[in-house]
């Protein structure tokens, strides 16, 4: 039964629910089946929700990163996306979001996180990463991949078109934008990027709100390691069987899946998104071929995209915050001191 409900995905949408979180402070409203917006519910001070917009003053960020008190849970394990983290307390409707007008003098947008988690990620270790944004006064949209999206890759081009619409939504439309992604979130977040090459007027603009990008264990090499991913992901118990028979799946779908995939790799490598990047990955990662990341990093730069980067010789895929914290969270927290925007620019 778990299999079953992890192909098929959530069986209720739930779309115009929304919750409190974080003791009050945030609400999490599910805007589709597999994508929940979480946003700022009180103002300083106050007890009613605040617009999604923030004004440059604000001091969201401007404190440190939390000493890493914490541990986080193993990611790589079958279980269906979910919010268990979340209360059941219902608040408004997605009509009852409140904004402000773009005419209005106190008119500042709150910057928007793109978070892509990985391959089935556990409520319990995103809330670890949806935490550090939120504190910081960024809002999020947080974009579930399911594994359809990468074995059939026309429903991952759809599915990157319908956040792409989504971005055009009042709620979100002109605000500058952060991507976080993590293992086959970074393949979701290509899949955009592939719909703004391909209908370029349709986007007009949209790349370069984008202020940054962080890539975490992204899965990068041959299509070994993409089907090794999927049995590590997937069923580790029966990862050997799972590589093989992907093997043979691309083989025997080549022109709906290999084609694909190598298009998306010449998008990725020639992204319309050229703001400061930032990569997390390790030397022992069996779904990243490490020569073949630093060949990503050393084209972007002769593009002239600032790329920093921290590897390790040995960690584990999509969770180097439980393996290395300190050293993670002080090379995000660098990273946001470079990137030129308010409040991420502020001194923490």
């Amino acid at each position: 039964m778990r299999i079953l409900r992890f192909f098929m995905g959530n069986s209720h949408s739930g779309s115009d629910m929304s919750v409190i979180v974080g003791a009050g402070q945030f609400i999490a409203q599910r805007v589709t089946r597999r994508i929940t917006y979480y946003y700022t519910s009180r103002t300083p001070g106050g007890d009613t929700p605040s617009p999604p917009t923030i004004s440059p003053t604000s001091s969201h960020l401007d404190a440190p990163f939390p000493s890493p008190s914490y541990s986080l849970s193993t990611p790589l394990l079958p279980d269906l996306p979910s919010h268990h983290d979340v209360s059941s307390i219902p608040t408004h409707s997605a009509l009852d979001v409140p904004s402000l007008s773009p005419s209005s003098p106190s008119y500042s947008p709150r910057p928007l996180l793109l978070l892509f988690p990985w391959l089935g990620a556990r409520p319990g270790a995103m809330v670890k990463y949806r935490d550090l944004y939120l504190e910081r006064g960024l809002d999020i949209l947080s974009v579930e991949s399911t594994v359809w999206h990468f074995l059939w890759p026309r429903w991952g081009l759809e599915y990157g078109a319908e956040v792409l619409e989504l971005l055009d939504d009042p709620r979100f439309k002109g605000r500058p934008l952060l991507v976080h992604t993590f293992s086959i979130g970074g393949y979701t977040f290509t899949q955009l990027l592939s719909q703004m090459v391909r209908e370029p007027h349709k986007y007009p603009g949209l790349a370069q709100r984008v202020v940054g990008h962080v890539y975490d264990s992204l899965v990068v090499g041959s299509l070994e390691h993409m089907a090794t991913g999927l049995g590590k992901t997937l069923f580790p118990r029966m990862e050997p069987l799972v590589r093989y028979t992907a093997l043979l799946y691309f083989w025997l779908f080549k022109s709906q899946t290999v084609h694909y995939y190598d298009n998306s790799v010449q998008v990725f490598y020639n992204s319309p998104v050229t703001a400061p990047a930032l990569f997390f990955f390790c030397e022992n990662d069996a779904l990243c071929d490490p020569v073949a990341m630093e060949a990503v990093l050393d084209f972007w730069r002769k593009r002239g995209v600032a790329v920093e980067n921290r590897k390790w010789k040995e960690s584990v895929h999509a969770a180097h915050l439980r393996c290395h914290p300190e050293d993670y969270l002080s090379t995000l927290e660098n990273f946001f001191h470079s990137l030129n925007i308010a409040p991420l620019r502020a001194k923490m």
